[in-house]
């Protein structure tokens, strides 16, 4: 068992003269089932194909694209595991200092737009080699798109790139066929077929059975046509009941094909079970390794899609709906090999996936007639259908704690608490607070607003109030101090200021003071950044508030941590804009203290007294 190559002096080592494919990546080369350069990579060995990657090339010099050679079969492009932008930008569009999937984490190893530079640089390379887009900064753009970095409608990643194909979501069973068809001769411009990929055509004729989603050019124009635009992609992300999506740019088409069946057990079994290092390449070594290996190493895959259905979230275009889960066996066998590495010290840090206590689907129509498009499984409120059952989840964590050489096991990927709640058994929190807790629980309630949760896609209030109160007494009952950690967001569409002071009030009376704050991001693919940038619910076509200024973002923001010094003037700025002076002061209720007798009764945006005067103060006071 070794890596794949990434060396030309590794092909020599293996006996090659060229590979059949060879994986370019943003991100360092880590084989681990956690990154999905790794996954691809050992799904196309064990089909036989020799595979390369190409990790994080210098897209500045032609030299590094061909590095291994020209590929037999295809160039597969990815981004890495996370948003090219996203790696590189914060919300206020900020550089990033550092990169936790590069070695060292040192920044500045990726281009902006990697999936685009990287797919030109080997056309560039090799002209005549097929260029096939795949990852989550793809799979996000595989239509036309708002984008949040440009603040504009951009088309289909795969026009940009210059690709000739590109498979969204998960695509082990898309690679399969893709490959397959490559090696039996076929040119990849014909390949139109496979479920889970995307492809352009000059031809502009869509069947009956087909979805003709606005063009690019109305998309581009008019807000409302991107969100009927966005809501038909939105019904169509289930692979049961979805149709061809056909995207117009002129005379040409962009086309989506039905998303990839979900994997049986036995499918995900076996592409968990494959040889996977577990580690970073060695060239890595010198530099201290990938940073990002560390969170994931002793921790477990045990499903993949979500029916959680946030707003703000992309798995739903990604993933999927429908969960998909892990054998028993498989997840054990993968805990004993943890065991045998020489750095694990008896902790499984992680059992999880999207959501960690999904382990079925939703309903028993789902699997047979697919998917709601319209109906929500788990957001605001429950869907009538919803089967909530802890029970394999249990039983899965029972069994892996029983291990020989694991101590313990614990659950840091996210839970969904309404879920937890909705179950009758209650069974599930008090083994989670007993055996699976390593000193805080993360949960993300993000807001407290009615109006907010609504667009949000969370629950009330009162759900998360009751899992609080259920945590707190399995807390008691088992002689555990164990914190709750919550998550809230600042600014996401649908949030007045007044929501955000009512969120800080919530904060004030509750002292679930959380660690940080999430600013809305718009990327795409996600039903919340629809929101922001139409100021439409694409689900109704009704208007939709969106904080989008930078001031009045930076208020919401601060009003969640109205404790911090720093955050102050910011606070009392708020108050005094949501006309919420009664909550300055020193009373019980107060969010901020006041600037004294004579400042509190004017504005913190107003000037503030001389430089001169306040010195002459300060110096009064020093003396005193």
């Amino acid at each position: 068992m070794s890596f794949l190559p990434m060396f030309h002096s590794e092909l020599k080592e293996r006996g090659w003269d060229s590979l059949d494919f060879i994986i370019i990546s943003g991100d360092a080369y880590v084989d681990h089932p956690s990154f999905g350069a790794a996954i691809i990579g050992r799904v196309l060995e064990h089909e036989g194909f020799r595979v390369g990657i190409i990790a994080q090339p210098d897209w500045r010099h032609l030299e590094d694209f061909r590095r291994l050679g020209r590929p037999n079969l295809a160039f597969l492009i990815t981004a890495g595991n996370i948003d090219s932008m996203v790696n590189h930008y914060t919300v206020a569009k900020r550089k990033r200092r550092g990169d936790l999937y590069s070695p060292g984490g040192k920044d500045g190893l990726r281009p902006d737009r990697a999936t685009i530079v990287y797919a030109n640089k080997a056309r560039e390379a090799y002209k005549d080699v097929p260029i096939i887009l795949g990852g989550i900064e793809a799979s996000l753009r595989r239509l036309a798109h708002y984008d949040y970095w440009d603040d504009r409608v951009r088309r289909s990643i795969l026009l940009d790139a210059k690709a000739d194909l590109l498979l969204y979501g998960m695509a082990e069973q898309s690679i399969r066929q893709v490959a397959r068809a490559l090696e039996q001769g076929r040119p990849v411009t014909k390949i139109q077929e496979i479920r889970g990929t995307v492809f352009r055509t000059a031809e502009n004729n869509p069947t009956p059975q087909d979805v003709v989603l606005p063009s690019f050019a109305e998309i581009s124009e008019n807000k409302q046509a991107f969100a009927r635009s966005f809501q038909l992609q939105h019904e169509n992300t289930d692979a049961v009941r979805s149709a061809r999506l056909w995207e117009a740019y002129g005379s040409s088409s962009v086309v989506q094909n039905p998303p990839a069946l979900p994997l049986s057990q036995e499918e995900f079994d076996a592409i968990y079970d494959l040889p996977y290092m577990r580690n970073y390449h060695p060239s890595y070594e010198a530099v201290g390794g990938v940073p990002a290996l560390a969170e994931v190493k002793f921790s477990l895959i045990s499903n993949r899609g979500c029916f959680g259905g946030c707003s703000f979230c992309a798995l739903t275009f990604h993933q999927g709906r429908v969960v998909q889960t892990r054998s028993h066996r498989s997840l054990e066998a993968e805990a004993k090999a943890l065991t045998q590495l020489p750095d694990f010290k008896g902790n499984i840090h992680d059992v999880g996936g999207p959501t960690a206590n999904f382990r079925r689907p939703s309903c028993r129509r789902q699997l047979k007639h697919g998917v709601c498009r319209r109906r929500a499984c788990l957001g605001t409120k429950p869907c009538s259908h919803l089967e909530v059952d802890h029970s394999d989840y249990i039983k899965l964590l029972r069994r892996l704690r029983s291990v020989p050489g694991v101590k313990n096991v614990f659950v840091r990927s996210g839970i969904r608490y309404d879920y937890v709640m909705y179950d009758k058994k209650q069974q599930f929190l008090p083994e989670l607070v007993q055996h699976h807790i390593s000193g805080q629980l993360k949960v993300a309630p993000e807001h407290i607003s009615p109006g907010v949760l609504r667009y949000m896609g969370k629950p009330g209030r009162d759900v998360y109030d009751r899992f609080v109160a259920a945590y707190k007494e399995q807390n008691r009952r088992f002689g555990k101090q164990q914190y709750l950690i919550p998550y809230f967001m600042s600014s996401h569409p649908g949030s007045t200021l007044a929501d955000a002071v009512a969120l800080a009030e919530y904060i004030r009376d509750t002292g679930q003071m959380p660690e940080q704050v999430q600013d809305f991001y718009p990327t795409p693919g996600t039903l919340a950044t629809c929101m922001y940038y139409t100021e439409l619910d694409p689900r109704t076509m009704e208007p939709v508030y969106v904080p989008k200024d930078q001031q009045e973002k930076a208020l919401q923001r601060a009003l969640i941590h109205y404790n911090r010094p720093a955050n102050r003037r910011l606070v009392l700025a708020a108050l005094h804009k949501a006309g919420r002076q009664d909550l300055i002061g020193r009373g019980p209720k107060a969010l901020v203290r006041g600037e004294g007798q004579q400042r509190s009764e004017r504005s913190p945006t107003q000037p503030r007294k001389p430089k001169l005067r306040r010195k002459s103060a300060a110096k009064r006071r020093k003396h005193h």
